[in-house]
């Protein structure tokens, strides 16, 4: 009896204690969770201490600074809630960027140039950005504050030609590459156009249309980078204004055989220059269309067609593939400017925007100089160095 008493009393002992180390491992859990969630609200890991973001120059590991020849200033422009602010841009836009939701931004009903911009709220306290990119390739950055009465509530922003030195800004900071240009900086395609306008040389003496007193002529086919460059001419000899409604580029087949299907293939030109719509009686305009480099085979050609608005005085002609591989390939321009002026343009092998090899392209300077008697200080040289 002895015996079993003793051993319900040892074995009582030791299931108390095991019961004491249960509760004790629990609370031990218990409370690490607690420190663990603890930790993970606060954000740290309990050897980590968070830290602030850091200021000013300071990084955490190895970097440059961008200096200040590197930045493009932006412009100052004042907002209100009552008000709308219109900015004029040289060409139309392309791209919009706002800093917040307390502006409002869009390009103006019918127009493609025009922005219009407004404060979201009113009295907004925190200053705000905007940038815009446009279809010639330049970039404009602004920072936006809000203003009961703006002073300026019509903005016209001139195209610029700088030199950076002199501005105190990056000498191609317009050079901004567009997915339709390929490999060519839009400010170069747009210099190109207007040289090729300007010089108004007869290259191609045998393609043209002329009916109803009206001749449509191609006068020059030029290359650059990828690019093809056709300068046409529009005349119009009658005394009705001749009103254009379209202008279609398209390959087609040379010679269509009956019932048998007509293949065409519309090419869009990628820019124009001096583009008119009208053209009065006894006057004549010129246009510079830009297009992707193409070729043709031997049973295609490529037909310019110009169809009158409201009219039957449309206007046909054909280039075929000997004068497209003929084109002119543009390794100097001269442009009129000032007459003691000329822009100095230079070239480097770069890595190209798609990544894949490289390519000559505008790296340095556009800038304004004196030519001092050279050229007749009439023709400014323009072109690779």
């Amino acid at each position: 009896m002895k015996k079993l008493i003793l051993m319900l009393a040892i074995g009582a002992s030791v299931f108390s204690a095991n019961a004491q180390e249960t509760v004790r491992v629990e609370k031990v859990q218990q409370e690490t969770e607690v420190t663990v969630a603890a930790e993970e609200e606060d954000g740290t890991n309990g050897n980590e201490i968070r830290k602030s973001p850091s200021t000013g120059d300071l990084y955490e590991g190895l970097t440059r600074t961008v200096t200040f020849n590197r930045m493009i200033p932006p412009y100052g422009l004042e907002v209100t809630y009552y008000k709308t602010v219109h900015v004029i841009f040289p060409s139309a836009i392309r791209y919009v960027d706002l800093g917040s939701a307390d502006i409002i931004a869009g390009k103006a009903d019918g127009s493609e140039n025009v922005l219009r911009v407004k404060a979201a709220l009113r009295d907004f306290s925190r200053e705000t950005n905007l940038a815009v990119i446009t279809d010639d390739g330049s970039y404009f950055t602004f920072n936006v504050k809000y203003a009961d009465e703006p002073t300026k509530l019509n903005i016209e922003m001139k195209d610029f030609i700088h030199d950076g030195e002199a501005v105190n800004r990056p000498n191609n900071s317009m050079e901004i590459y567009l997915k339709e240009l390929g490999n060519e900086s839009p400010l170069l395609v747009r210099l190109i156009m207007k040289s090729i306008h300007e010089n108004n040389d007869r290259l191609v003496k045998h393609i043209g249309c002329k009916r109803f007193g009206i001749q449509y002529a191609l006068k020059g086919i030029y290359t650059h980078n990828g690019l093809l460059y056709f300068h046409t001419e529009l005349k119009n000899s009658s005394n009705v204004p001749f009103n254009i409604d379209y202008i279609t580029f398209k390959v087609v087949d040379r010679k269509i055989a009956k019932r048998t299907a007509i293949q065409e293939q519309v090419i869009i030109p990628l820019r124009a220059y001096n583009y008119v719509t009208v053209v009065n009686g006894k006057r004549k305009e010129r246009t510079v269309f830009t297009l992707p480099k193409f070729t043709l085979p031997d049973d295609k050609q490529l037909v310019v067609e110009m169809n009158e608005q409201a009219g039957g005085r449309h206007q046909q002609f054909v280039i075929g593939n000997a004068e497209l591989i003929r084109a002119k390939v543009i390794n100097e321009l001269k442009m009129k400017q000032d007459e003691e002026s000329y822009i100095s343009i230079e070239y480097s092998n770069v890595l190209c925007p798609d990544g894949h090899g490289t390519c000559p392209t505008l790296f340095t300077r556009y800038a304004w100089h004196s030519d001092h008697g050279r050229n007749g200080g009439r023709y400014p040289y323009f072109g690779q160095a």
